[in-house]
């Protein structure tokens, strides 16, 4: 089933039709401390009485079976029966660790998602996937390890809700805009690459993406074949994420995926898939909106092993998705860890 997703700059409208649309026992709206203070205001009116809250502490480091515990035990606390609704109101974490938590209670609820920041609506509330970090002893933490595949029943998306984000939390979402561009969208580069980003039309943008990824995980729902192009910038991407995340110099999802991105376009280059011209154009784009990440020869070392875990991989290969040309991507392209190394030297060096 292909959920609904619905972009503007009215909650309130689209939360009260689906409500009066469906009947539910209970509700339950989950949140962070950041969504509860600037963004559950605008939706409190329109929840009614006997609607149960639960608030989280905010950032990836509360993505965890922990956090899932205590979600679990409050809904049973709270009596929801296998007919109850939770509103997963916040941005990528509430909305993965929400929806993974509703899909497993009692074998599985509803739940919707209201996304309040970029990163969750033009990526990570579309498509269905679901799930927590993981981490094992020594602290290594590896990301969204542990999940299911399943469609909430809608997406309502109010872009107005990104006025409320950090500088930096727009720009960490944005990276995933650049993303679909360059997979499934030449001339829509070639637009966004020539403007300053703090003046980007935020509504198109939104829109943009969201259509991008509704078409791709429609086609592919459980990630198959097509769906892997989504995941460029992704492999190296989530090995550095992971590899600073137990530390001091921990980075926001979308800056290692500019990390990602720039690696992984030199390995396109470097098969002949793209062009260096292509390469430098989006190397020193991505350069201009995101600060460089100081990487280690060293750090380099330890973060190649922590792509074995990519979820892409099959038969201890390695699988990549690249840019098989500006606009469009190819999928499980094996490179082994003297390639992986290249990218992030090419990254180190700019």
């Amino acid at each position: 089933m292909q959920h609904e997703v619905r972009v503007g700059n009215s909650i309130e409208t689209f939360l009260s039709e689906f409500l009066q649309a469906h009947r539910y026992s209970k509700l339950a709206v989950l949140c962070d401390e950041n969504t509860y203070q600037h963004c559950f205001p605008r939706i409190r009116p329109l929840l009614p009485s006997g609607t149960l809250l639960m608030q989280i502490p905010s950032g990836e480091e509360a993505k965890t079976l922990d956090s899932c515990q205590r979600i679990w035990e409050f809904m049973t606390h709270a009596g929801l029966d296998r007919k109850a609704l939770l509103i997963n109101l916040g941005g990528g974490v509430i909305g993965d660790m929400g929806g993974f938590c509703a899909s497993t209670y009692k074998r599985g609820i509803d739940f919707i998602q209201l996304p309040t920041t970029l990163l969750s609506q033009v990526d990570a509330s579309v498509g269905g996937k679901l799930g927590i970090d993981f981490s094992t002893p020594g602290n290594q933490i590896y990301k969204n390890h542990i999940g299911v595949f399943n469609q909430p029943q809608t997406v309502l998306i109010d872009t107005t809700f990104l006025q409320t984000l950090s500088p930096r939390e727009l720009r960490s979402g944005f990276a995933e805009v650049i993303k679909h561009c360059l997979i499934a969208d030449g001339e829509k580069w070639n637009q966004i690459k020539t403007q300053d980003f703090k003046s980007l039309d935020w509504p198109d943008i939104v829109q943009h993406s969201v259509d991008i990824k509704k078409q791709i995980t429609t086609a592919d729902p459980h990630e198959k074949g097509l769906r892997k192009i989504l995941n460029f910038g992704h492999t190296l991407g989530h090995a550095v994420e992971s590899f600073f995340l137990p530390t001091k110099r921990k980075l926001l999802h979308g800056e290692a995926i500019a990390v990602g991105m720039i690696s992984e376009a030199y390995l396109a280059m470097k098969l002949g898939y793209i062009q260096p011209e292509e390469l430098g154009e989006i190397s020193s784009y991505i350069l201009r909106v995101y600060d460089k990440v100081e990487i280690k020869d060293s750090e380099i070392k330890k973060i190649i092993p922590l792509t074995r875990q990519d979820k892409k991989n099959e038969n201890d290969l390695v699988l990549f998705s690249l840019l098989e040309k500006v606009g469009k991507a190819n999928f499980n392209i094996a490179l082994d860890d003297e390639q992986m190394e290249d990218g992030l030297h090419y990254y180190q060096c700019l």
